[in-house]
C-alpha cells in the first residue's frame, strides 16, 4: 500500500487524489465492517467507471462487480468463467514479470492490478467461490474443473505479487485445509499444489498433517508425478522452522528452548504421521531411483537447462510449463524429433524436449530432501530400516554416472561463482541434496556398509584378517542382498568424482562431509585402510597444501575428514610423512591449521589422541620408528605446542558464543586436559594457563572463562545420551572419565591441585560472574 501511494502512484495528485482516497476509505470501512468479498460491489458502478481511467484500475472493480453478480448460488457459472478469464489476463502479466527476465523482487516492484484486485475484494470473492460447496448443503450447479483451475491460478498470481495476500490466506486454516481436498482431482492438482506451497511458506504456525481429511487415502491416490509434487509441500511441514537469528543458534539459546518445549514439535509429529501412511517410504524410494528417459532429442540439454534457469526461478512455474508442454506434445505427436531438425528450432520451441529431464531432476531433489529430513528425525532407525529394505542406496548407485554425476566437459562443470552457498540451479540442487542424503544415511549408523558392493565388503574383511583384528559387528551383520550392485559401490564412485572436482568447488564440502560420515563413530581400522588404499589421504593433503584452495568451508570439511581418516592409524601417519616430505610443505600445513582453529580443531584432537595411544605402545619397534620420524607427531609431542593449542582453544570461545559449530573447541581442550590428567600432569597444564594469563596481562580472564564453559558443559552433555555417546566413540575415552575430569576441574576446594579455582587469585574470582555475564 505504501509503495502504491508513493509520488508515482496514480492515486496521488490534488483533488483527484482526495476523491480516490475517499473511495479507498469507503472500501476499507466495508472491509472493517466485515463485508469481505462484496466490499467492492457496494460502490455505484457509475462512480467506479468515472474514476477508473484516472486511477488506472483497468476496469478491475467493474469486472469484480460482474463476477460477484454472475456467481450467485443458482448460477451456472458460464458468465463467471468468462469474466474471470478477463481478470486473469490482467493479473497474469504482472505475475510473469515477477519470475521472468527482470527477476524483480516484491520490494523493488509494484503490481497495481494485483493490488486493485485485492483491494476491491477479488481475493475474498474467489476464496468464497472455491469453498462454497463445502459451506452449504443447498442444491447448486457444480463449478467445472476449468473454473476451479482459473480461480486457483488467479490466487497464486496474487500471492507471488503481493505478500500480504499470501499471509492473509495463510491465516485461514479452514481455507488451507480445504485446498487439500482439491488435490484429489488430477485436473486441479497442479494449481492446488502450487498455491498450497506458497501459502505454507509464509504461515506462522506449521500445519498439522493429521488435520488433513483422509490424508492416507489422499497420498495413496496420487500417481508418482503428483507424489513428487506433494513432496514440495511436505518439505515445509516436516522441517523445523529456521529461526533466522544467529543468536538463537547458540547452544545456550537452544538449551533454553528445549527446556520450554518438552513435547515433540509439530514437525516431529508430522514426520510420524507420514511414516504411518502405508507404502509412503517405498514409493519415495521408487521415485528417487527411477531412471530418466535419455531420448531428449538434443545432446546439449544441460546448457539449455542453465539458459532456462536465467528466467525460471520457480519450479512451480516449471511445472505449469511442463503441463502445457505435455498437452502440446499430445497434439503434435507426429512431429519429427530428429536432432538435426531440433538444432535449427529456437530454444523456446524446443522447451518440452529437455524439460522432461529437468522435471525429473527437480522431482528427485524434493524426494531426496524429504528422505533426508526423515533420516535426521527421531524415527531415524525406522526410516533406515525401510530405506535399506526398499534398496534406495543400490538404486542411487545405478543412477550415479547416468544422471547424478554425469561426465561433463570442463565448460559444463557446475561451480559456484559469486555466491558459494547458492544452490540455485537444478543440477547443483540435485547433487547437493544427494550428498546430504549420503551424509545422513552413513552418519553413526551400521547401514553405512550398504554403500559398498559385495566385493568391497570382502576387501574390508580381508583387511581385518591381515591385521589380525576382528571384523566390526556392523560389517558382519550387513545383509548382502541389500548392498550396491555393479563393479563399484556408491562410496567408491563418490571418491572418484571427488578427486576430479575443481579446488574451490562447493561440491568438495559436501563430498567430504559424506565420506567423513562413513568414518564417524567408533574408529574402524579396516574402513580407514579401505579409503587410504584409494589415495584419499594424498588427495586431502594436496587440497590443503598444494591446490591453493581458499574456501574455509571446504578446508574445514577436509580437516575433519583427515582427522577421522588418520585417528589411531599408524599407516596413515606414515603416509602423511611421505607426502609432507619437506619443511616448506609442513609449514604450509601448520599455517592452514593455525589460520582457524574452529575449522581445524577436530584434526588437532585426532593428532593428540593418536599420539597418546602410540606413546603407550612403544614395545612395538615400528611404532617407535613412526613416533621418531613423523614430523606431525614430533611437533605435537612437544608440550609447549600442546599448551599453545590449549590456550587458543579456550580463548576463542565463551558460553554466549557457543554453537554446534564451535563447541568442538571446548571438547578438544578437554581431551588435552584429560590425557594430561591420566599422566598426572593436570596441575602443570593449569599452572601454565595461569602463567599465560599473567604474561598476557589479563589475569583471571582465561581460567574464569574456562570455568564457566565447563559449568555449561555439564548442563549440556549430562542429559544427552546421543551427544555423550558420540564423544565416547570418537575419542575412545569412556564418558565417565569425561564427567569425572570436568567435576575435578570444577571443584570448589582451593587446596585441590586439579581444580581450576586453585589457579585463580582471590581478586579475580568475581570475573566469572561480573565480567563474563554468566548467570549462576
Amino acid at each position: 500500500m505504501a509503495k502504491l501511494l508513493g509520488p508515482e502512484s496514480p492515486w496521488m495528485g490534488g483533488k483527484k487524489r482526495n476523491r480516490n482516497r475517499n473511495i479507498v476509505n469507503r472500501i476499507r470501512q466495508s472491509q472493517i465492517a466485515g463485508r469481505g468479498f462484496s466490499r467492492g460491489t457496494q460502490l455505484p458502478e457509475a462512480l467506479l467507471q468515472e474514476r477508473d481511467k484516472r486511477a488506472k484500475w483497468h476496469g478491475i472493480p467493474v469486472l469484480l462487480q460482474e463476477l460477484y453478480e454472475s456467481s450467485h448460488l443458482n448460477s451456472d457459472y458460464t458468465r463467471t468463467h468468462v469474466v474471470l478469464k478477463e481478470l486473469s489476463s490482467l493479473l497474469s502479466m504482472e505475475a510473469m514479470s515477477f519470475v521472468t527476465e527482470e527477476r524483480k523482487t516484491a520490494q523493488e516492484s509494484t503490481f497495481p492490478n494485483t493490488y486493485t484486485f485485492d483491494l476491491f475484494g477479488g481475493v475474498d470473492l474467489l476464496v468464497e467461490l472455491l469453498m462454497r460447496p463445502s459451506l452449504t448443503t443447498l442444491q447448486k450447479p457444480k463449478m467445472n474443473d476449468d473454473l476451479v483451475k482459473e480461480c486457483l491460478s488467479v490466487l497464486y498470481n496474487c500471492c507471488i505479487c503481493t505478500e500480504g495476500v499470501t499471509k492473509s490466506l495463510a491465516s485461514r486454516d479452514d481455507f488451507v485445509l480445504f485446498l487439500f481436498t482439491l488435490m484429489t482431482n488430477k485436473k486441479t492438482f497442479l494449481q492446488t499444489a502450487t498455491l498450497i506451497e506458497d501459502i505454507l511458506g509464509v504461515k506462522k504456525e506449521m500445519i498439522q498433517l493429521e488435520w488433513i481429511q483422509n490424508l492416507s487415502g489422499l497420498v495413496q491416490s496420487f500417481d508418482q508425478q503428483q507424489l513428487a509434487n506433494f513432496c514440495r509441500i511436505l518439505s515445509v511441514t516436516i522441517s523445523e522452522p529456521d529461526v533466522g537469528n544467529d543468536d538463537k543458534h547458540t547452544l545456550l539459546a537452544k538449551n533454553a528452548q528445549q527446556k520450554r518445549n518438552t513435547s515433540p514439535s509439530r514437525a516431529e509429529v508430522n514426520q510420524v504421521t507420514l511414516l504411518n501412511i502405508p507404502g509412503f517410504i517405498e514409493r519415495l524410494c521408487k521415485l528417487a531411483t527411477r531412471k530418466v528417459s535419455e531420448s531428449t532429442g538434443t545432446s546439449n540439454f544441460l546448457q539449455e537447462l542453465e539458459e532456462w534457469y536465467t528466467w525460471l526461478d520457480n519450479t512451480l512455474v516449471l511445472d505449469a510449463l511442463m503441463q502445457i508442454a505435455t498437452d502440446e506434445a499430445e497434439h503434435s505427436s507426429t512431429e519429427s524429433s530428429d536432432e538435426s531438425t531440433l538444432a535449427t528450432i529456437p530454444l523456446r520451441h524446443r522447451l518440452p524436449q529437455s524439460m522432461k529431464i529437468v522435471h525429473e531432476i527437480m522431482y528427485k531433489v524434493e524426494v531426496l530432501y524429504v528422505l533426508c529430513v526423515l533420516l535426521m528425525g527421531r524415527q531415524r532407525n525406522q526410516v533406515h530400516k525401510m530405506l535399506a529394505e526398499f534398496r534406495l542406496i543400490p538404486g542411487l548407485n545405478n543412477l550415479f554416472e547416468k544422471l547424478i554425476w554425469r561426465k561433463y566437459t570442463a565448460s559444463n562443470h557446475v561451480v559456484h561463482g559469486q555466491n558459494e552457498n547458492c544452490d540455485c540451479s537444478p543440477e547443483i540442487s540435485f547433487k547437493i541434496q544427494f550428498l546430504r542424503l549420503l551424509q545422513s544415511f552413513s552418519d553413526h549408523h551400521e547401514n553405512k556398509y550398504l554403500l559398498l558392493n559385495a566385493q568391497e565388503l570382502n576387501e574390508l574383511s580381508a583387511i581385518s584378517l591381515k591385521a589380525n583384528i576382528p571384523e566390526v559387528e556392523a560389517l558382519v551383520n550387513t545383509d548382502r542382498s541389500l548392498v550396491c550392485d555393479g563393479k563399484k559401490g556408491l562410496l567408491t564412485r563418490l571418491l572418484t568424482v571427488m578427486k576430479k572436482e575443481p579446488p574451490d568447488s562447493s561440491f568438495r564440502f559436501w563430498q567430504a562431509r559424506a565420506v567423513e560420515s562413513f568414518l564417524r563413530g567408533a574408529t574402524s581400522y579396516a574402513d580407514q585402510m579401505f579409503l587410504l588404499k584409494r589415495g584419499l589421504l594424498e588427495h586431502i593433503l594436496f587440497c590443503i597444501i598444494d591446490s591453493g584452495c581458499k574456501s574455509r568451508d571446504v578446508l574445514q570439511s577436509y580437516f575433519d575428514l583427515l582427522g577421522e581418516l588418520m585417528k589411531f592409524n599408524m599407516d596413515a601417519f606414515m603416509r602423511f610423512n611421505k607426502y609432507v616430505n619437506t619443511e616448506e610443505k609442513f609449514q604450509v600445513f601448520l599455517t592452514q591449521i593455525n589460520s582457524s582453529l574452529v575449522d581445524s580443531n577436530m584434526l588437532v584432537r585426532c593428532i593428540v589422541l593418536s599420539l597418546d595411544r602410540f606413546e603407550s605402545q612403544t614395545e612395538d619397534v615400528k611404532m617407535v620408528e613412526v613416533l621418531s620420524e613423523c614430523c606431525l607427531l614430533s611437533y605435537m609431542a612437544r608440550v609447549e605446542n600442546r599448551l599453545t593449542f590449549l590456550f587458543r582453544l579456550v580463548n576463542i570461545i565463551n558460553v554466549q558464543t557457543l554453537t554446534q559449530e564451535n563447541v568442538s573447541c571446548l571438547n578438544t581442550s578437554l581431551v588435552i586436559l584429560m590425557l594430561a590428567r591420566r599422566r598426572g600432569k593436570l596441575p602443570f597444564y593449569l599452572n601454565a594457563l595461569r602463567e599465560k594469563e599473567y604474561a598476557e596481562k589479563y589475569p583471571g580472564c582465561l581460567l574464569n572463562n574456562f570455568h564457566t564453559l565447563l559449568r555449561f558443559w555439564q548442563q549440556h552433555y549430562l542429559n544427552k545420551d546421543k551427544d555423550s555417546t558420540c564423544l565416547e566413540n570418537s575419542s575412545c575415552i569412556p564418558f565417565s572419565f569425561w564427567k569425572e575430569t570436568v567435576s575435578v576441574l570444577l571443584r570448589e576446594d582451593r587446596t585441590c591441585p586439579c581444580a581450576i579455582i586453585s589457579y585463580i587469585d582471590e581478586p579475580y574470582m568475581e570475573l566469572d560472574r561480573n565480567l563474563l555475564g554468566q548467570r549462576g
